[in-house]
């Protein structure tokens, strides 16, 4: 009987939704960081993505030793240190718009580069809270737990009922 029990449970964490998507949207948050000007970037270009891969570590081994409700708390730990820095570079760059001295492509550039880090920030922070996150949806699929409605919901058919948003889902 616990072989059996132990059995379902690997099948079911077997097929939660992988996770390298929300990493390399992380990575690529503070690879764009690395990328945002010297006075608008708090501490060094390189912090964000220092401290977003020492977060990962965790993460990932919390994941994969199924400490869900532990690896909940460290992503949103992430979420908010990435939402820190992007608020931080935000303030930095309307602090630098009376400068005359400040060149408008680069305030054009740094804008973009905030632009983009902001649709991560908010599909990571979506992903992460919508309908209790990745391993509540994962665990109730059958009931539609996602607060959000997607396109994919609506498609009348057996597979929409079992349909379960993956990260990518999240980016518009």
């Amino acid at each position: 009987m616990m072989n059996s029990l132990q059995t379902a449970i690997k099948e079911i964490e077997a097929a939660v939704e992988p996770r390298w998507p929300v990493m390399v949207a992380l990575l690529a948050a503070g690879g764009i960081y690395v990328a945002m000007p010297p006075a608008m970037a708090l501490g060094g270009r390189w912090t964000l993505l220092l401290l977003v891969g020492v977060l990962l570590v965790p993460a990932v081994v919390t994941h994969r030793a199924g400490k869900h409700r532990l690896n909940m708390v460290i992503g949103l730990c992430i979420n908010g240190v990435v939402s820190f820095f992007e608020l931080t570079s935000l303030a930095l760059l309307i602090r630098q718009l009376p400068d005359p001295a400040t060149k408008p492509v680069l305030l054009l550039q740094s804008a973009a580069a905030l632009w983009l880090t902001n649709v991560l920030v908010f599909s990571l922070w979506y992903w992460r809270l919508d309908g209790g996150g990745p391993w509540t949806r994962h665990l109730h699929a059958a009931q539609g737990t996602s607060w959000f409605l997607f396109p994919q919901m609506l498609v009348a058919g057996q597979s929409s009922a079992h349909w379960i948003p993956k990260y990518v889902d999240y980016l518009f």
